[in-house]
Order: C-alpha cells, then structure tokens, then sequence
C-alpha cells in the first residue's frame, strides 16, 4: 500500500509511467539518428597493413600500389542533399520530444482521474459505512417495538430490505475502489499486487482561465498536436529539398598516406619515394538522376498540402473541445452548488426533527429516516464535486496545462 498526495502520485507517474519510459527511449533513439545523419560531415580516417607474395608488377588487389602502412581518410565538403537530410533528422528528433511531452501529460491527467476518482470512493464508502451502521441501529430499535406491539411486523422487512441494499452498495463500491487503486498503482509504474491510497488533504481548486476566449487562446498557444503538425511540415520541407538536392554535385574531402617497401619496387624502378601522401577533392556531379527522386519530392508535396489540411482540423476540434470543456465546467459547478444547498437543507432538517423530538413532536423513526436521507445527500455532494474536479483536468488539458497545475 502506497499513501500518496495527488502531487506525490503524479510525480512519481512521471517518472517511472512505462508509457512514459517507452516514448522516452523513441527519443532517445531520434537524438542518435541526428548522430547518423551527421556522419558524412565528419572525418572518417582508416588505416591498415597486410602481407602477401607478389609475382610480376607490384599491384594491390583493390589497384593500388602495395604498401606496408596505408591510411585513408574521407568526408564531405558540400553535399546538399545529406544537409537537407541532417535538417529533416533534427525536425524528426523535436517531433519525438513533442511526442514525450504530449505522453507526459496524458499520463499526468490519466494519473489525476484516477486518483480523483479512487478519493471519492472512498469518501462514498465512509458515509456508506455510516449508512449501514446506521440501519443496523435502526433495525435493532425496530425489532425491539415490533416484540412490544408498537410496531407492525412489516416493519422489520423494510428495515431489511433498507439494510441489505446498502450493504450490497458497500461492497460493490469496496471492489470498485480496490480496482480503482490498483489501476492507480499500474499507471505509477507499480505492480497490479501494489495499491495506492490517495491521502486526505486540503487541497486549492484548479486554477482554470477566466473566460471561455481566454481558454480557446491559450489552448491553440499551448497545443502540442498542433506544434507536432507543424514540426512533421517542416521535416516534410526538407525532404523536398533534399529529393531535389539530388541534382547538385557532391565534394568530398580524400586524403590517403602510404609507406611502401622497397623490395616490391627495386626490381622495376630506378627510384622511388617510400613516403607517398594525397591530399584533394572528390567532385561527382549528377548527369541522369531518373525518375525516382523527383516522385519523391511530389509526394512529399503532397504530404505538406495534406499536414496543412489536417493543422485546420485540430485548430477547430481545440476550439470546439475547449468550449465544450468550459460549458461542462460550469454545469458541473452549478450542480454542486445544488447539491451543497440541497444537503444543508436535509441537515436543517435533521436538526429541527431532533428538536421536535425532544419536545415529542417528531418520532424516532422520522429522525432516522432524515439521517440516512442525509448520508445520500454527502454522496450526493461527493459525486457533484468529484465532477467539478474532473471538468476542471479536462479544461486544464485543453489548455496545455495541466502539468504545472499538478505539480
């Protein structure tokens, strides 16, 4: 069993979330392909020696001049297509840190949901409890008068019948909260034997914005799949480039050392230099590209009208979504309110029949039937504010966030 604050369980979900982990091993893996695409920029040097018997004109068997110690050493000057190529890798790698981000606060609202919903739970159960505590009192008060005659026999059977199914009740919600923590501990990165037990606190509502405009600002400023969209349009601009890139010579730098024996010479030339070196530059340029690279180059255009389409899209389902949060916020507060007056008044109640009842005005069993009426108006009261609490994450979602309010 794991008691936590909702500050605690976060923190810890977004540390250890195997969601989380997974989408941050993909990052990891998108940092080393910009490593990838940098190496054609970067000096290569090899060198090697070997040993073999020649017979006629010293020759090597890739074709060049046989050599006790050889070092080569190459790499690129101006290559535009492997720049577009490293550019495309970069956006890319800022897509996948986009996607870890956006992970992370789904696992942050994943986390408070349940943590919310295992709270109200258990705050259900407790004035359940008190339910069922209640009714025994009752059903023992009126066994006692139904022996006495005071009481009809039919009694009992409501009392029963009362009892029974807030037991059931009871325990329906025990096995739902049991479920509820131990989701709660799988989406901390715990076992499904582990538990989390949300810890009683006090604790200050969600800070949302003032105004429905201001929320529909915010959430297009801080939307991630919109700057995921617009990440993939760049990379696809690169791409364009680098297919048509294709076009433009290449230059490599080419660098070779070699020291030769004198033995495999001595017998053809009448002087030679043991110490050769080459120093230069590799041109290649492109006559025929086919087909091939200007396909790919349209269907990447293609792509880029379709990622601008799809960049509209989100924009209104934000828009739509954030004014749909808002407008649930303010239905759900405007419930709880109801069901806060609505239980005062119960308690009201409950109070004047006590008072009536010392005066003997009022029986006993009208008392008892006002406190448990009171128990359901606390669950009442408990589901109206574990609503509120959901609409305020959800509206917090939308606006991207959710995590600093968590955290």
């Amino acid at each position: 069993m794991h008691p936590l604050t909702l500050r605690q369980a976060v923190d810890i979900a977004l540390k250890q979330n195997p969601d989380l982990v997974l989408a941050r091993l993909d990052e990891q893996k998108a940092q080393a392909a910009i490593r990838i695409a940098k190496d054609p920029f970067i000096p290569k040097v090899y060198a090697g020696s070997g040993a073999a018997k020649v017979w006629g004109y010293p020759t090597s068997i890739e074709g060049a001049a046989p050599a006790i110690i050889e070092t080569r050493t190459d790499m690129a000057l101006f290559n535009r297509s492997k720049t577009y190529e490293l550019a495309r890798v970069r956006e890319t790698a800022r897509g996948a840190q986009l996607d870890t981000q956006s992970k992370g606060d789904q696992v942050a609202y994943q986390t408070a949901t349940l943590f919310l919903q295992a709270e109200q739970m258990a705050r259900s159960a407790q004035s359940l409890q008190l339910e069922v505590e209640s009714l025994k009192r009752v059903g023992g008060a009126v066994g006692l008068q139904v022996e006495e005659g005071r009481r009809l026999p039919i009694e009992n059977k409501r009392v029963a019948v009362d009892l029974a199914r807030a037991s059931q009740r009871f325990e329906a919600l025990g096995g739902d909260l049991d479920y509820a923590e131990a989701s709660l501990a799988v989406v901390l990165g715990y076992s499904a034997a582990d538990r989390v037990q949300p810890m009683q606190e006090e604790r200050a509502a969600f800070e949302v914005p003032a105004n429905e405009q201001a929320a529909i600002e915010l959430a297009l400023q801080n939307s991630r799949d919109i700057r995921k969209l617009e990440s993939q349009l760049q990379a696809k601009g690169f791409e364009v480039k680098e297919d048509q890139a294709a076009r433009l010579p290449v230059i490599d730098l080419v660098a070779q050392y070699e020291l030769l024996a004198k033995t495999d010479y001595e017998g053809f030339f009448n002087r030679f230099q043991r110490n050769n070196g080459e120093l230069g530059v590799s041109i290649q340029i492109p006559i025929l590209t086919g087909s091939a690279r200007k396909a790919l180059a349209s269907q990447a255009q293609t792509d880029i009208l379709e990622l601008r389409t799809q960049m509209g899209q989100v924009r209104n389902r934000i828009q739509l979504d954030t004014e749909k949060s808002y407008r649930e916020l303010k239905k759900a507060t405007s419930a709880q309110e109801v069901a806060r007056l609505d239980l005062d008044y119960t308690r009201d109640q409950v109070s004047m029949l006590l008072a009536q009842l010392g005066e003997g005005r009022a029986t006993q069993q009208q008392v008892d039937d006002a406190r448990l009426a009171e128990q359901e108006k606390w669950i009442a009261l408990y589901d109206a504010q574990h609503l509120v609490e959901n609409a305020r994450l959800d509206l917090l979602r939308e606006t991207g966030t959710l995590q600093a309010a968590l955290r």
